[in-house]
């Protein structure tokens, strides 16, 4: 293997999973813990409950069969809203939670389509976000087209937990085999069917063979794979699972490697199998032996309780440093917005602060007004202390919880400190046995390297702000509900940092849009003068700094506008004047919530693929930019990444397939990142803005369950309703969001904290596409980067062969194609190539490949591989074929 793939494929292959904590374990082949969310929209019904629970059943049985004996559930949690009533069943949830569940159940939002899908956007292998069944889903008996509801269960666990793909294609349902066959899409090829066309004139409706397109050689696009529903095909789960005999994943014997799916693109032409034995529960485990029959899953019923949070802040003398301002002021800052603009009503909140000892400040208090939450911002810490002890901060954290008649378990923590401790470890017993969340925020470089560690096994947030003077802000922002009641949330709409030259005047905007605009907050914080503020409304009503309201007595440089009612939609501009004689920094920051409770706000969610990294692996930015569960397209993405010496690097983050990203307008913007800038803690934050270009959600949502059009029984075609036809997207409005995707910790680089490490190929090309155009191919791609994904490659080499294999094993032995005059453009542009091939035949298949190569000389991953078929004459005219008698079921009781 030449060295440069070596490499890439070294990294490739060792990024590490996709960091979402989750509570289930494999003991004795069984899984444990696994979470079943209900969303808090969903109106209380028993039914689902009863649903849940046989569909568990069943998918408990048909993956043991599934995998070979090996993997079942033996217990699950159904956790339901705080709005349902309580009952003797229902027990407290410890640290389960909506937003780390492995299944939510909701409503689809617009109501398009009750189609299962698994938020999934990570590399092969790589676990997903959630499994999404809507209610009608789990109620509704006669949905033909996805049953039995246990298998589809087993098909996306397969997605969110061992991290394999689809083995159909919705865009590329057939394709050319290497034998000059058209074939269906599908794994094994052992699953037969016919190949036709439904058409329908009222409520009559025909089926006819397929025409042949002549450009592509394949069918016309109505057509559709019908499978039959008597087979002898037992594979595979990751095709169509609803088949009666399909009991098993595609093996290496079986897997169809020409299949142009996602399964072959994402995993190299791997089975799902393959990837599945590839994991660490296979890795770690045996099948079982015996006879005995298979324990039912057990089910416990959780009922989601009120938001208790604790703040644990940190008041010891390291904390009176800080420039411009102490850590102290800035902490104080940060917690006065948590507790005025982020915690939720109705919340109870208390307060701690430690040194080498620590004090209730205040036990719990229910957030009802704004009178509860300045009785708790006005015993924010105003001096340090000696020494840091967070054991003790956190213990009167548990006990400002248990002293006000309520439990640790399920209760949150918020843990601030900047202080070394090296007794930390000495309270970990007691953290995970009290039940609580830990959230972590390390203020400055010397904050207990264990600290994290608190974060990981209670599946709290982990933070960690520096230079960045709204970092702790940012931090507190993002801090929010876990219930899963997104127009509860607050959004953050900006965060902006401003150094200012004395007695300077500047401006800046704000956009509303129409989803946000309730209990919005603008507020200034300076370091050395409160300046001048003006803010105007769309409509033109102006607020002066007499109106902006802060507490002089902390004395925190921070003052805060609560704008009355619904704030307007559209443009706010405000300007700021320095009055003092010198520089002085300015933040703004902004934050509001959903506009109505039935129409969600664009979002923003973002994290790093790893809470770790070697200087020597690339990571992965992910940002996801949603409207309830609609990707939002056509946004403008960046991240900022700061290394502890407050070294930054900005990402624009791309969602078009190339680079790190897995699938094309999924509303999952993502990037690779490798500029090390030293070892130690990093801190993430992502922009969302809309471009000039109108931004859209996506309507189809992308990973959705196979919709099996019909079946052929008794020689008879039984077709299904047809799968409702949607906008492919609609405009929205997106005004800036900004999200903090928390910390990350960096080890091995080099002293001095040198740039990216040596050795970074280029990125592999994942959406080479290729079409005849008369005697000439034409070829597009996006370009990789001259390291991984950023700058401009040296050169490409493009292959090609008659045969996949050629491309695919050996690529250096297929046929070169000259490219003397492809001048590779910037990583990210979209690059064009055509070109005469010579000698081929009318019908005649190609397949090619591409790779690149850096000025070091180092090459990528060869690519996804292409096909194209050159024109085929004389198709295109329907073929003859007498009609068939369908039936056509209707559903009555239910509408997709």
């Amino acid at each position: 293997m030449v060295p440069g793939l070596k490499v890439f494929l070294f990294l490739s292959l060792n990024l590490l999973q996709e960091v979402k904590s989750s509570m289930v374990s494999l003991s004795n082949n069984g899984y444990e813990g696994v979470v079943i969310a209900i969303n808090p929209s969903v109106p209380e019904d028993e039914r689902l409950i009863q649903s849940i629970k046989e569909m568990v059943t069943q998918a408990s049985t048909y993956l043991f069969e599934a995998t070979k004996r090996r993997f079942y559930f033996r217990n699950v949690s159904i956790l339901v809203p705080m709005t349902w009533k309580s009952k003797s069943e229902y027990l407290t949830p410890k640290r389960e939670s909506y937003d780390k569940a492995e299944v939510i159940v909701a409503d689809p939002y617009l109501k398009y389509g009750n189609n299962p899908y698994t938020l999934k956007y990570g590399q092969c292998g790589d676990r997903g976000q959630y499994i999404h069944f809507t209610p009608n889903f789990l109620l509704t008996d006669n949905l033909r087209m996805y049953e039995p509801r246990g298998r589809v269960f087993v098909h996306e666990w397969a997605h969110l937990w061992w991290g394999v793909f689809d083995e159909y294609n919705r865009d590329r349902p057939f394709y050319m085999s290497e034998k000059n066959t058209i074939e269906a899409t599908r794994c094994s090829t052992h699953v037969s069917g016919r190949i036709m066309v439904m058409e329908c004139q009222g409520s009559s409706c025909k089926s006819r063979k397929c025409w042949r397109d002549s450009k592509t050689g394949l069918y016309e696009p109505k057509c559709t794979f019908i499978p039959n529903k008597a087979q002898a095909a037992r594979d595979s789960i990751m095709f169509m699972q609803s088949l009666d005999s399909v009991n098993e994943f595609c093996t290496e014997k079986t897997h169809n490697r020409e299949a142009p799916n996602l399964q072959n693109k994402m995993c190299n032409y791997r089975s799902t199998w393959d990837v599945i034995k590839k994991s660490a529960d296979f890795q770690n485990s045996s099948p079982m032996i015996g006879t005995e029959a298979l324990p039912r899953p057990a089910f416990s019923l959780l009922k989601f309780k009120q938001r208790i949070v604790c703040l644990v802040l940190d008041k010891s003398g390291s904390m009176k440093f800080g420039n411009p301002i102490s850590r102290l002021t800035r902490m104080n800052q940060a917690a006065e917005l948590f507790l005025i603009q982020i915690i939720e009503k109705g919340s109870l909140v208390g307060l701690v602060t430690f040194d080498s000892t620590a004090t209730i400040r205040n036990l719990l208090a229910r957030m009802t007004s704004e009178k509860s939450y300045l009785e708790i911002s006005a015993n924010l810490p105003r001096q340090v202390g000696n020494g840091t002890s967070i054991c003790n901060g956190l213990r009167s954290g548990f006990q400002a919880i248990t002293s006000s008649n309520q439990r640790t378990s399920g209760s949150e923590i918020i843990l601030l400190t900047d202080g070394e401790d090296d007794q930390i470890s000495s309270c970990f017993e007691e953290v995970k046995s009290s039940g609580a969340v830990i959230h972590t925020i390390a203020l400055g470089p010397s904050a207990a390297r264990e600290l994290e560690t608190l974060s990981d096994m209670t599946g709290g947030l982990r933070f960690y702000a520096n230079h960045d003077v709204n970092g702790l802000m940012d931090a507190f922002s993002g801090i929010s509900s876990r219930s899963g009641s997104i127009s509860q949330q607050a959004v953050q709409l900006e965060s902006k940092a401003l150094n200012i030259k004395g007695k300077e005047l500047i401006y800046g905007t704000v956009l509303v849009d129409s989803t946000i605009g309730n209990d919005t907050f603008f507020v200034i914080t300076w370091t050395i003068q409160k300046p001048e503020i003006i803010l105007q409304d769309p409509k033109g009503k102006k607020y002066t700094t007499s109106d902006f309201r802060g507490d002089d007595k902390l004395n925190i440089f921070s003052v805060r506008l609560r704008i009355p009612g619904i704030a307007e939609t559209g443009t706010w501009t405000y300007s700021l004047f320095n009055k003092a004689g010198k520089s002085q920094l300015l933040t703004v920051t902004v934050t509001t919530r959903a506009r109505s409770p039935t129409t969600p706000p664009v979002i923003v969610t973002a994290h790093m693929s790893q809470n770790t990294a070697q200087y020597t692996k690339p990571m992965i930015v992910y940002a996801r930019v949603s409207q309830g569960f609609l990707p939002v397209l056509g946004a403008n993405v960046t991240a900022t990444i700061e290394a502890e010496d407050g070294h930054q690097v900005t990402l624009e983050l791309w969602d078009n397939r190339a680079g790190a990203d897995t699938l094309k307008n999924d509303g999952v913007y993502s990037r690779y990142f490798a500029e090390y800038h030293g070892n130690g803690r990093y801190s993430l934050k992502v922009r969302v803005k809309a471009r000039k270009t109108a931004t859209k959600v996506n309507l189809k949502q992308p990973n959705k369950a196979l919709y099996v059009p019909g079946y052929v029984e008794n020689d008879e075609i039984i077709w299904n309703p047809p799968e409702p036809e949607y906008p492919d997207n609609t405009d929205t409005s997106v005004a800036g969001r900004v999200n903090t995707g928390g910390s990350f910790t960096v080890s091995g680089t080099h002293p001095g904290g040198d740039d990216t490490p040596p050795g970074f190929p280029p990125s592999k090309v994942t959406d080479l596409e290729a079409q005849f155009e008369g005697d000439h191919l034409h070829l597009t791609w996006t370009a990789p980067g001259n390291v991984i994904d950023k700058g401009k490659v040296h050169r490409y080499v493009i292959r090609m062969s008659k045969h996949s294999l050629d491309i695919e094993e050996d690529f250096n032995k297929a046929t070169l194609v000259n490219t003397h005059f492809l001048i590779p453009k910037e990583a990210g542009s979209r690059e064009n190539f055509k070109f005469k091939p010579e000698n081929i035949e009318n019908g005649a298949k190609l397949y090619i490949g591409i790779q690149a190569f850096n000025e070091a000389n180092l090459r990528s991953e060869v690519s996804n591989i292409a096909e194209a078929i050159k024109s085929i004459p004389g198709l295109g005219t329907k073929i003859p074929t007498p009609s068939l008698t369908i039936f056509l079921f209707v559903a009555t009781l239910f509408r997709f």
